[in-house]
Order: C-alpha cells, then structure tokens, then sequence
C-alpha cells in the first residue's frame, strides 16, 4: 500500500554550458532520495530540467552564430545525456522552451499584473549579466556581483516588477511557524537576517535590454525575468493551470515536498518563490533544501570549478575511469550535510580502493568464492549456529531503521555510512568465524555453511538498503547470490535467503583495485585536452588580429632576464615558478613550461619577458610578467632565449 505522494525537484540546470560533477552531485542526491522513498512505498514524482531563457543565452548563441533555440536544444541535450549516464531516475524532464510552460508563464504575468503585484516602472543601478541581476552599490562585493564576483556595468532599464515588500511579512511569518522549511537552519538564518528583516525592495520582473525570453503578452517591448520564469517550473510541470483547469497531476502532487537546490541559489527559493506562490493564491512547498558545493582539490588548493581555472571535472570522464556507481558513491559519501565537499581524481580512486573495492567488492567476491570451493555454489543455513552470530544478525536487523532516520532528516552521507558499516561488520566476521579453517575439519562442515548462509544474508541486505545509492551494484550483487533484491517490509528480518540456493559460478569482481599511476595519466590526459577547448573557445571568441603600427608594439615592454631559481608548483603539474634577474630587480613569473623543462632546465637561461603587464595570481601566487616562448602545430615548445650573454634588463626591439 502506497504511503502517499512525495513530490521531489532539483533546480532545472541553466543551458549555458556543459554541466560539471558538482552540478550532477545534485541531481544524484534527488534520485537517491527519490529512489529510497520508492523504496519506502511512497508515489513518488521527481523532476528536473533545463533553464533556458536569458541575455546570456543570446550572447552565446550569437558568439556561436546559430539561434537560441538551436544553442539551447544542443546544451539540453547534453544535460539530459549527463542525467542519463548517472542513472537517474527522473519522472519528467521540463525544458523552459516548453511551449505548454511558456503559455503558463504568459498568464501567470498577466494574473499577477491585473491584481496589481507587477507594477511598471523603471531600474537603475549595477547589472551583471550572467547572473542576470541588477545590484545597488552598496550590494556589492569588492565592486563586484555579490553572487558571482564577475564585473557589474552601470544600467538603466524599463521594467516590471514584483511588489516583493508586500508580502514580506507575511512569509516572515511563515518561516518562523514552519521550521522545516528551509533546511539546513544556517540557510533559513542566512535569508532572515540578510534579506527579510532588514526589508525586501520590489523584485525587477521584466527586460528590454535582450530579446530571448518568453515575451509579455501586453507589451512586446518586455521579455518576462528568467527567475519568474524558471521558478514556475514545479508548478507549470505538473499541470498547473492559471485559470484553474489544473491536471490531477497537480492537484494531487503540489504542494512539493522537496526542493532540493544549491546553496547559490537559496535566496530565489525561499523568498522570490513563496512570494510569488503566496501572490498566486498556491500552497507554498513543504521544504527547500539548499545544499553545499562540491570543491575541486588541487594539492595546494580548494577553489570552485571553473573553465577558466582548468580545473572542472566532468560526470562522464569521471564514470569512464571509475564507473558510475563508484562516481554516485564518492558524492553522495563524501559530501557534507551542511558544509562544503571537496573532489579530486585522487580522492575518488583512494575511496575507490578502500571501500568499494577492499570492503564491499572484496567481501561479495569471498564470499561467492568460498561457497563454490566448499559446497559447489550452494548456500544453505543448517542452523549451526553460535554466539558470535548473533551480533552480525543484530546489525542487519537494526539497518533499516537506522537507515530511514537518516534519510529523513535528508542525511545521505550518513545513511551510506550505516550500510557501509554492515559491510565492515561481515568482513569482521569472516575474520571472527575463518572459514578457512572450518573447512579443515569435516566435522565442521555445517557451521561453515552456515557462516557462509549468514554471509549471503548480510550481504543481500545490505545491497537492498544501497539500491537507491548505488542500484547497478546492488542488481549485480542480487544477480551472483541468484536472488531478489528485498522489500522494504522484509529488511528486519534475518533467514530470508533461500536455504539451497546455488550462487553464480565465477563471481564478477565488483571492483577492481586501480593503480593510482594509471588515473593521474588519465586525470592529466583529460585536464590537457579541456586546456586545448578552453584556448580554441578563447580564440573563437577573441576578435580577429588586426594589424599594429609600431607604435602599437612600442607599447610592449620586452627585456631580457636571467632565470636564477625555478621550481615545480606545488599540486600544478603545468607550472613552473623562476625567480628571474631583469636589470636591478628580481621577478617571480610563473609559465606553463614543465611538460618541456625540468626547473633544473631553465636555471641560468637568459630569456625574453614581457615586464609591463598587471601582475597575475595563480594557484595563490603572483605572476609578475611573462617568458615568452615558441610553440609548433605538432606540441613542441621553446622558450626564447638570446644569442650568448647579454647583461639582464636589456630592451628587445
């Protein structure tokens, strides 16, 4: 019997770009909340999809001269790809270009603007345009967008806007008598005293400045605010209908009982949306779940991903080294409740290693093993039981409840950890009992087929309770005990497993121990070819060279230096620090160099800097001018050096 209806949402992914591990952490973590209420019994409905609209958009469409629609059916297609490959399980997929969700939207402007909470007006003040977002002075961050840190331009614009203060009240008191609605508590403090309390301004609804939007009905001028737009997907996906023709899709889902999005984003969900749901006359949803970032580790540092970084790591190079279950692992695991993860290639084979495959790939393909060499593959309990057993039984018996507390407080992490333990607990056992040794002796031949039967019993068990975390590992782990997975109503009970049953010949090793070696070459092949798009995009994007005078090039500052010390930098394969003579001072520059030079290489080189560029931080350190160097179509590179000794500090021209 159904435990009622559980309506589960990420944030629909913004198209401007193929999405990174840390943007598919988020849809892993709702399909696995999506599979474990399954699992539990409940209806469940879990959506996701695609942002499509906005001003960033257009520049990238028209940089890459097709239209919007074409750019946006490209990058959605590869989001949805992505969302594929993870093994997601998604009941709906929305995609804002939807002609059924544009038409709602239309109307939802118009409804609120006929009740009078959009109002036209006019917006001045600091805009940036990929968070598509207009910013007083004083928001600012280091003259900076406060949600970004990209640059801000001065804007003046028509527009619409929501009437935001009236309701500011009345949703402060609706998170103050609803708890759990915004979780985990630090992000409900965040919103109260950043945002509500000190007074919401009205909320900018509409552009003119771009044309990819979805258009207001009654003045073509305006394209309706991409937020307005994409939050109403949780409605407008399931059948929401602004005149009141609602589906029962709707009316049996909404309100949501979870929205599960990052934590960048928590302002648009906890104060835009109910503002607009509570204007709408909609039940707000049960709770909005703003969960942290996934970090790239490089050694020395723990930065955001970027392109521009060269640091982004990607779900589909991820899943060709360690298969996707050991990627849904390593994020659901090892992230956080509440503060931020870090990810690296070496993080994930070293989990990799210890725990899939020494713990629970180890004990699956021991356990198969034993059973064929001392019973031709059959498993049977003949009740030979001791002590000893009585606490492994206790542990599997206890998991599902541990489990479910867990889960229900959206505790993933955890969840993974109690099941992870069931699995420590049997290679415990295997210790405690040694079956090995058992064998020796005849007379033992039932209690080693019962250790055996309560082996394959603790395991099926517990790859029943991780089949929401990992469902193509526990399928396979059903497949060599030659059994089903088990019901939710049958995981407190110990003996369910088929006395007699016969396993699988040659069990398949679940996973198999990599050699670290073979992943950073792989790490490093993948970091160069995303080095190599990132400069062709870069390229592209630059505006065509025209020719200089040479009064232009008087502009470049060329001397010649003499390289005293060079070193590696630490956790940055590419880089080279030199601490160079030029003239009477010292510079430190860092280049891209190491694949061609050892530090010891460039060690007394006289060389060619350019000396009058800003200063640069990398990987925390401060580049002070640039080598210049000579590269061929075929990778090989030299840095430009002088004909014999010249005194440093000397002009190149």
């Amino acid at each position: 019997m159904s435990k009622g209806k559980y309506y589960i949402t990420t944030a629909i992914a913004y198209t401007s770009g193929k999405p990174h591990i840390g943007n598919s952490y988020e849809i892993v973590l709702a399909d696995s909340i999506a599979r474990f209420k399954r699992m539990e019994g409940y209806d469940v409905f879990f959506q996701t999809g695609t942002d499509e609209h906005g001003q960033k958009i257009e520049e990238k469409a028209k940089a890459e001269g097709i239209s919007p629609k074409q750019y946006v059916d490209n990058v959605a297609g590869e989001i949805k790809r992505i969302w594929d490959l993870m093994n997601t399980s998604y009941d709906k997929f929305i995609r804002t270009t939807d002609k059924d969700h544009e038409q709602q939207v239309q109307k939802i402007f118009k409804k609120l603007y006929d009740k009078g909470d959009i109002y036209k007006g006019h917006y001045e003040g600091m805009y940036c345009t990929p968070c598509e977002s207009f910013w007083t002075e004083s928001q600012l961050v280091d003259g900076k967008c406060p949600d970004c840190g990209r640059e801000v331009h001065p804007a003046k614009e028509e527009a619409y806007f929501l009437k935001l203060s009236k309701y500011a009240d009345r949703l402060i008191e609706y998170i103050n008598t609803h708890p759990e609605f915004i979780q985990p508590v630090s992000r409900k403090n965040e919103m109260m005293n950043n945002f509500l309390l000190p007074g919401l301004q009205d909320l900018c609804v509409s552009r003119t400045s771009f044309k990819w939007g979805i258009p207001v009905t009654f003045d073509d001028k305006h394209v309706i605010y991409v937020w307005l737009d994409a939050l109403t997907n949780y409605i407008t996906g399931i059948g929401y209908d602004c005149d009141g023709d609602h589906t029962e899709r709707f009316k049996n889902n909404w309100p949501a009982d979870l929205h599960l999005i990052g934590k960048d984003i928590i302002r648009f969900h906890t104060i835009y949306w109910p503002i607009i749901l509570m204007a709408l006359d909609v039940p707000l949803p049960k709770q909005v779940f703003g969960h942290p970032w996934l970090l790239r580790s490089d050694g020395a540092n723990i930065v955001k991903m970027s392109k521009s970084r060269g640091n982004v790591i990607y779900a589909d190079d991820l899943a060709e080294v360690f298969g996707i279950d050991a990627v849904r692992y390593f994020v659901l695991h090892e992230m956080p409740f509440e503060s931020d993860g870090i990810i690296s290639w070496e993080l994930i084979a070293d989990r990799y290693n210890s725990d899939l495959a020494n713990v629970l790939g180890n004990l699956v393909n021991r356990t198969v093993s034993m059973s064929n060499k001392y019973f031709g593959g059959i498993v049977a309990d003949k009740g030979a039981n001791e002590p000893v057993d009585e606490e492994l039984k206790a542990v599997c018996t206890s998991l599902r409840a541990k489990a479910e507390e867990r889960m229900d407080k959206l505790r993933v992490a955890d969840t993974i950890t109690e099941i992870l333990s069931l699995f420590k607990r049997c290679n415990k056992y295997v210790d405690e009992t040694e079956p090995w040794v058992l064998a020796k002796d005849p007379e033992k031949a039932d209690r080693l087929s019962t250790v055996l039967y309560n082996l394959a019993e603790a395991i099926i068990i517990g790859a029943s309770l991780l089949e929401p975390f990992m469902p193509e590992t526990a399928a396979k782990i059903a497949v060599q005990f030659n059994t089903q997975l088990r019901s939710y109503d049958e995981l407190e009970k110990f003996g369910l497993y088929k006395s007699g049953t016969k396993v699988v010949e040659k069990p398949e090793m679940l996973f198999a121990r990599l050699d670290m070696k073979d992943v950073k070459a792989y790490a490093d092949k993948v970091a160069e070819q995303q080095m190599k798009e990132a400069m062709s995009e870069e390229a592209a994007a630059a505006p065509k060279t025209e020719p200089i005078t040479i009064d232009d090039f008087a502009k470049i500052e060329l001397k010649t230096g003499k390289v005293l010390e060079c070193k590696k930098v630490e956790g940055a394969d590419k880089l080279l620090q030199s601490r160079i003579q030029i003239g009477s001072e010292v510079r430190t520059i860092l280049s891209g160099i190491a694949k061609w030079y050892s530090p010891e290489d460039m060690v007394g080189k006289n060389v060619v800097v350019v000396t009058n560029l800003p200063p640069r931080k990398m990987r925390g350190i401060v580049s002070e001018g640039m080598i210049l160097a000579a590269s061929d179509d075929e990778g090989n590179l030299k840095v430009i050096t002088t004909d014999g000794d010249i005194k440093s500090g000397s002009e190149v021209g």
